[in-house]
């Protein structure tokens, strides 16, 4: 299995995409091993997609898609700038907002960089913000995408660890805010230093900030609907997704009558487009998959982690920082696919929480598309705005410190992250 570890990093590190990484060093592992029937890999990449639940995937793509084509950016960087203009910052505060009320809708931290890289990354670069502290900002900020609902790696992580996607949608909302006054407390403090101004210099009306809730209203719904039908039963993980869509086209057709035709088939032409990356990437990835299960290296690896310690808290810790370090050469989609069936038994084993482990794993697998050398996100916000590895580097340490911090946190604090899933699932 070494053989195939090295054949995955050597063709990632020089370029390959990480989906044909994964397809060719997983062939090699049943070149290796010529007992098992060639039959095997082919059935892999059929059955993965097979999944019932991975349906909602699919379906919340399209839904961001089409609430995306129905104005409900240029609303919800409205009522951003209400809500946190006036604070030091200005854009860069507005631009963390966003991402937290955006986060419903795209469920993609690395769609929502290069969304707030293209429309607040310039005028922020004009406010006199360093290029560096922009891309660093904008990138991180994403985080907050992935952790509220429906983010997609909730999914991915409840589908393979058979975890209650509803209990995870629910677990999202405290650790978004805590990272959220993080980056905003990090914003502040560089800011001041550095004399950023506020982008509102009078306090907003009561009527102004009224007026900016009014017209995004539907977009602060949509994860609470989401979540509500999940609670109640009346949808599965799947069904909701599919609601999802039906809401994002009658909130774009009938409340905002923004989505056209021509909108309606860029968002059917994009959800295509992201779909069949996932979903691709998701059969070759079994493929990958079978030769660790085969090899037992979850076993090896559990071993090796309880030799180190027993203690619940300090063996997440260990598995955080595998895992941010696996970041650096491995896409965070890839990390929750390969990595829950081999850290949730250990944390299992240890009677951790599955739905705790879940926010805190998803979290630390998302560092890895800001960090060098291959962050998707991070490339895609440095490309667009023009801006040096070195540089954004450089200027987004204060975040990385400040997430592995809430991190942390949330580690020696489950309640934080468990108390309004416990408030509204039974366990």
């Amino acid at each position: 299995m070494l053989t195939v570890f090295i054949a995955f990093l050597v063709l990632t590190l020089v370029g390959v995409p990480v989906a044909f990484a994964l397809g060719i060093s997983g062939a090699i592992f049943f070149i290796l091993n010529p007992d098992i029937p060639f039959t095997v890999p082919v059935q892999l990449t059929v059955s993965q997609t097979q999944n019932f639940a991975l349906l909602a995937i699919p379906l919340f793509i399209m839904a961001g898609n089409f609430l995306n084509q129905s104005a409900i950016t240029e609303r919800m960087i409205q009522l951003a700038t209400v809500l946190v203009g006036r604070l030091k910052g200005g854009l860069a505060q507005v631009d963390l907002a966003l991402s937290g009320l955006m986060g419903g809708v795209s469920g993609s931290a690395i769609a929502d960089a290069a969304m707030s890289a293209r429309m607040l990354g310039p005028n922020m670069i004009k406010r006199g913000m360093s290029k560096g502290f922009v891309a660093g900002i904008i990138s991180y900020s994403s985080l907050l995408t992935p952790v509220i609902p429906p983010g997609i790696g909730m999914i991915l992580y409840g589908t393979v660890g058979q975890v209650s996607i509803g209990r995870l949608f629910a677990a999202g909302f405290v650790p978004a805010f805590l990272l959220w006054a993080a980056m905003a407390a990090v914003i502040w403090v560089v800011a001041r230093r550095r004399g950023y101004d506020a982008e509102l210099k009078e306090r907003p009306t009561v009527r102004q900030i009224g007026s900016a809730f009014k017209a995004s209203i539907w977009a602060i719904l949509f994860p609470v609907f989401l979540l509500l039908g999940l609670r109640w039963g009346v949808f599965t993980p799947s069904e909701v997704g599919a609601f999802a869509v039906v809401y994002a086209v009658g909130v774009g057709i009938f409340a905002h009558r923004a989505l056209t035709r021509a909108g309606f088939l860029e968002g059917l032409e994009m959800s295509l487009r992201d779909v069949g990356s996932v979903m691709f990437l998701l059969s070759l990835a079994a493929i990958f998959s079978y030769g660790i299960v085969y090899e037992q290296v979850p076993d090896t690896i559990s071993r090796w982690v309880l030799g180190v310690s027993r203690d619940l808290e300090t063996v997440m810790v260990i598995i955080v920082l595998l895992v941010i370090v696996a970041g650096f050469v491995v896409d965070g989609a890839i990390l929750i696919v390969m990595l829950t069936p081999i850290f949730l038994p250990l944390i299992l084993s240890l009677g951790g929480d599955p739905v705790h482990f879940g926010i805190i794993f998803i979290i630390a697998a998302t560092i890895g598309n800001f960090t060098p050398p291959v962050g998707a996100a991070m490339f895609a916000v440095c490309t667009i705005l023009k801006v040096s590895i070195a540089d954004y580097t450089r200027e987004s340490l204060p975040f990385f410190i400040a997430v592995c911090a809430i991190t942390l946190l949330m580690i020696f604090t489950p309640a934080l992250v468990l108390w309004i899933p416990d408030l509204m699932f039974a366990r």
